[in-house]
């Protein structure tokens, strides 16, 4: 067989490990993490679907190494019960579906204890770092002395050698994000007047001893990772020229340099690419290191497409790209380029629903994979007991998963959309640049609905009779939502554009534009016009913009607004005029905010007659995503996937 995608599915050998190909599972943290730190069975689940998807290498993120790590992550602690057994499960769980077990090594130092601890007493804190200081929410934080850093130094290849007893055939030492080690390399945090502090030399000196007390600990035949930021992106931290150096330092005493980028304190959306970002806009780092060293070099960040994965290894900008949250979108990536299948791949949103869920709940979800978080609940779709005649009403995200979902349980399903085109309300998202994979990722399940046997009746409205006729078991409804758009004088001008419909209606738009509504359709939509070169401006009638974007995702979009867009919040719009919008403020002044164009984004409403005609249709109905209640994405394609399976 040849593969598509040669260079990306060939085997990579290191030290006396074979790696099956080149894309790892990056760190993560997993779902269930108990008191004591140890890793739950939810978590073991988690980091097992990677390894069934076809990832060469799982790495379990992130065990901490040390008492004064008060932190948000595992433990390995033979004094803990269960905490060797724990580990244990988890990597054989990863091997035995021949994956290379990784565990990830880490110290938070300044910033431990942010997570697990009571905002209200942070004050009482004393963290660990390089240096005497106070972060900027008050915990004082304490330089670290001799005698603690040996006692850390030990730990790392102490936790080290656990790992190897509980079966892991690699560690990655976390040596960058702003964590312990990367505290001591950055001239932002590390103001030592000591051995471990000026040159550069000194700064890594704190780095080299961890790497030499865990190469103690595991001996010669083990694989030892750092993890670095080839660049911290911020004032005062280091650039690239360091990077190369720091890598060219540690290289004696590691098997593998996995270059990342910033600090997770300042350079989030960096670190962590947003959807406002290039993919793949910190692998020139992983490039320029590689000319300086000749170990293995993995790259990392907001990687998810195929062709762009091929092109890097191909090309010799690394040896191994490291996904994330592409793998949370789509664990099974990995197989399909194996298997030349890469238009099945689900790809990720870049929207940070996971990581706000994390921060938010202490929990996992994937906007467009229901599975994450709940993959011990079982990953494997069951053939239903009894075949019955499925009718899915609506081609948007949540009526096409549970088509999908029906289809591959056996079911006759067949899906109604009355327009020319699945996708819903994602069909808007294809005029915005950086939201195209929102756009795409209806085609995406169109056609694993349709690979799976799903029966489309496109340009066909689903009336009562229609499916009263088609005699079917069940009804799932999924007929999404409808623009809200109030009685406000002037609002259906030729000049008013309907922010869902932007895409069809383009050529309307005027160089000066006003967006109505700062909720994050508006916001976003604002954000793309600024980027066009349009003059924006936003009207909002709440104090804040952008309530309704998750926790993560907000703050990166609200820099952006900043960036490119003029907002007035605290404005009540009271009526559209060929020359923009009419407002009142809080003390009832008058203003009109000018614009040629408007856009009008107040938000959705629900279906409801539709549901109400069709609600007794069948003998078992369901409704599902924006036609139950204007939601997310994520809960339409989370109620469709149920909604499949309970059929």
């Amino acid at each position: 067989m040849e593969r598509q995608y040669k260079h990306l599915s060939s085997p990579i050998t290191i030290g006396q490990k074979t790696f099956r190909n080149r894309m790892f599972s990056a760190p993560m943290g997993g779902t269930d993490i108990t008191n004591d730190g140890c890793i739950g069975p939810k978590s073991t689940a988690f980091y097992e679907l990677r390894a069934k998807g076809g990832a060469a290498a799982v790495t379990v993120s992130e065990c901490m190494v040390h008492k004064t790590d008060g932190s948000h992550a595992y433990r390995l602690d033979e004094s803990i019960l269960n905490s060797l057994a724990g580990a244990t499960y988890a990597a054989d769980a990863i091997r035995r579906h021949g994956a290379i077990p990784s565990l990830e090594l880490s110290h938070s130092g300044m910033f431990a204890g942010t997570y697990m601890t009571d905002k209200t007493k942070q004050h009482e804190l004393v963290q660990y770092g390089p240096c005497d200081t106070v972060r900027a929410d008050g915990v004082k934080v304490k330089a670290l002395d001799e005698e603690l850093i040996t006692e850390i130094v030990h730990a790392y290849g102490h936790v080290a050698s656990l790992a190897k007893r509980a079966g892991f055939e690699m560690v990655m030492i976390h040596g960058g994000h702003g964590w312990l080690i990367n505290q001591f390399l950055s001239p932002l945090f590390n103001h030592r007047e000591d051995e471990y502090g000026g040159s550069l030399e000194n700064r890594c000196r704190f780095a080299i001893r961890v790497l030499k007390s865990v190469r103690e600990a595991v001996g010669p035949d083990f694989l030892i990772e750092f993890r670095m930021s080839g660049s911290e992106f911020t004032e005062g931290g280091y650039g690239l020229e360091d990077g190369i150096e720091i890598a060219k330092m540690i290289e004696p005493y590691v098997d593998i340099i996995h270059v990342s980028a910033g600090t997770y304190q300042k350079t989030f959306g960096i670190t962590h690419p947003s959807m406002f970002e290039e993919h793949g806009r910190n692998v020139f780092l992983a490039a320029e290191i590689k000319k300086h060293v000749s170990k293995p070099v993995a790259t990392i960040g907001g990687l998810n497409d195929p062709e762009q994965l091929e092109d890097i290894i191909a090309s010799g900008k690394a040896d191994i790209v490291y996904m994330a949250r592409a793998l949370l979108a789509d664990p099974f990536l990995p197989r399909k380029v194996v298997e030349n299948r890469p238009e099945e791949i689900v790809k990720c949103l870049r929207c940070f629903t996971c990581m706000a869920e994390r921060a938010a709940t202490s929990t996992r979800r994937c906007t467009v994979n229901p599975l994450i978080g709940r993959e011990i609940e079982g990953n494997e779709i069951q053939p239903a007991p009894t075949k019955r005649k499925v009718v899915v009403v609506g081609g948007g995200p949540g009526g096409l998963y549970a088509a999908y979902t029906a289809a591959r349980r056996g079911h006759d399903v067949t899906l109604y959309e009355k327009e020319n085109e699945v996708g819903g309300i994602l069909k808007s998202e294809q005029a915005i640049s950086f939201k195209h994979e929102m756009y795409e990722l209806s085609g995406t399940y169109a056609l694993l609905a349709k690979r799976a046997g799903v029966h489309f009746k496109m340009n066909t409205e689903a009336t009562k009779a229609l499916i009263e006729k088609e005699n079917p078991y069940t009804v799932i409804i999924a007929t999404g939502s409808t623009p809200l758009v109030p009685p406000i004088p002037g609002l259906k001008g030729d000049n008013v554009i309907v922010v869902n419909d932007y895409y069809k209606e383009k050529d309307k738009e005027t160089d000066h534009v006003v967006v109505f509504g700062g909720g994050l359709a508006g916001c976003e939509c604002a954000i793309h016009l600024g980027m066009e070169g349009k003059h924006v401006e936003l009207v909002e009638m709440r104090d804040q913009l952008a309530v309704d974007a998750n926790i993560r995702h907000r703050p990166l979009l609200l820099a952006q607004i900043d960036k490119y867009v003029k907002a007035h919040t605290g404005l009540k719009g009271l009526e559209v005029t060929s020359n923009g919008i009419l407002c009142e403020d809080k003390d009832g002044n008058k203003v009109t905010i000018e614009g040629t164009t408007v856009i009008c984004a107040l938000g959705q409403c629900s279906t409801t007659k539709t549901v109400e005609e069709l609600q007794d249709t069948a003998p078992f109905v369901r409704v599902i995503g924006d036609a139950a209640k204007v939601s997310t994405i994520t809960n339409a394609v989370y109620w469709g996937y149920h909604a499949a399976l309970d059929i």
